[in-house]
């Protein structure tokens, strides 16, 4: 009796799967459409604006992490107005130089093409490793749907590079190839530095041999600039990140910091943030679990407890929804990222209570992801228990 049903069980699940994915390309048809138009429009530089100035500025001998109109966006909104510098680490004012090889309308649409590229190729990736079928080609729908991925082509951002490194690192972790992970999470770590927590928490839980290949990759990349213009430009960097709290309310800022200041609470979301990281290092060091559990919670715990986590790291993400795409806690958060940008933003304005909610979708779904994963850990536990 047992034996006829498990593959009647089997197939309603397949089923189940394929009518979700069917869902999700519907929801990515509809928002595809509606992010278009939107990005291809003239709707100026914004942040490349801001890379361009810092390379250019890097170039010349100024500071790269000035604010140089026209090129460093200004963004205003109902109850809220900052300039948008460059606020990635030194290695970028090396790097952003060559976005002013040529006029920055043409070096944009050229780095669109190369974001297009990087992000297809993340996905492929993915997809291979995760789906097949009718099944990868509805997720990979969805996955070109991301409100991360279209404000990343709006803004002109450097995501997406970022994220086919992660996938990268992610795949050689589960494939036991050590060396390439190591020297992938360096590279993302020296341009993202939140996602330290990666490495950190591999390293407690004993992982070491990948850490110390991404610490000397991030030690040689961030030698670099040092030798270039000294440690003045450092100075420069952090000072900006440090006097950079006023955008933490913003409500594309997913991560604890964000909840927390819209909510009027902004210390609270630097303490749920360090409870967030010591609890996860004293599993990761007691608890010693798998590679991909470590980095599921990795990656999650570098969006919410950073102080700024942006939708566009939801992009980073990828690897873990996929990973857990048979688990339903992981539906509705890839709902969630699939709003898209200019949807949230509307809620600039509203009620503090609107933006504190429905103004902070991106940070609650996080939140989401976050408890599914330590409701599944706390199950594998469990279990481990009973045996």
């Amino acid at each position: 009796m047992y034996s006829r049903q498990l593959p009647q069980t089997d197939e309603a699940q397949r089923v189940l799967r394929l009518a979700v994915a069917l869902g999700f390309a519907a929801l990515g048809v509809w928002a595809i459409n509606f992010e278009y138009p939107r990005v291809m429009s003239d709707h100026g530089l914004w942040d490349f604006g801001a890379f361009v100035a810092s390379g250019r500025a890097a170039a010349s001998g100024l500071d790269p992490y000035g604010v140089y109109p026209p090129l460093t966006p200004h963004v205003v909104f109902p109850g809220f107005e900052a300039w948008n510098p460059n606020l990635n680490p030194p290695i970028s004012a090396l790097l952003f130089q060559v976005f002013d090889i040529a006029d920055p309308a043409t070096s944009l649409r050229l780095w669109w093409v190369i974001s297009l590229v990087c992000h297809l190729g993340a996905v492929l990736l993915l997809l291979r490793r995760y789906s097949g079928g009718v099944e990868a080609v509805l997720l990979g729908i969805w996955a070109f749907a991301l409100a991360g991925f279209w404000d990343t082509l709006y803004l002109g951002q450097i995501y997406t590079p970022l994220v086919l490194a992660t996938v990268g690192a992610w795949l050689s972790l589960e494939r036991g190839k050590f060396l390439q992970a190591g020297i992938l999470i360096g590279l993302l770590i020296s341009m993202k530095p939140n996602f330290l927590v990666w490495p950190v928490l591999l390293f407690l839980a004993g992982y070491s041999k990948p850490v110390w290949i991404a610490a000397a990759t991030a030690a040689v990349v961030a030698a670099i600039p040092l030798a270039v213009f000294g440690p003045q430009i450092y100075v420069d960097w952090l000072t900006l990140v440090a006097s950079d709290g006023e955008r933490a309310w913003f409500l594309t800022n997913a991560s604890f910091a964000g909840l927390a200041s819209r909510a009027g609470l902004p210390m609270l979301g630097t303490v749920l943030g360090a409870l967030l990281l010591l609890s996860l290092a004293a599993w990761a060091y007691w608890r010693r679990p798998q590679l991909m559990d470590i980095s599921s919670f990795a990656l999650v715990a570098a969006l919410l407890a950073s102080p700024l986590g942006w939708i566009h790291y939801t992009l980073f993400l990828l690897p873990v929804l996929l990973h857990h795409w048979h688990r339903p806690w992981t539906w509705p958060v890839a709902v969630a990222f699939t709003i898209p940008v200019p949807l949230v933003l509307g809620q600039f304005g509203k009620p503090a209570l609107v933006q504190a909610t429905i103004g902070s979708v991106y940070g609650w779904s996080l939140v989401l992801l976050l408890l599914g994963l330590v409701a599944q850990e706390a199950s594998h536990h469990a279990a481990q228990r009973r045996r």
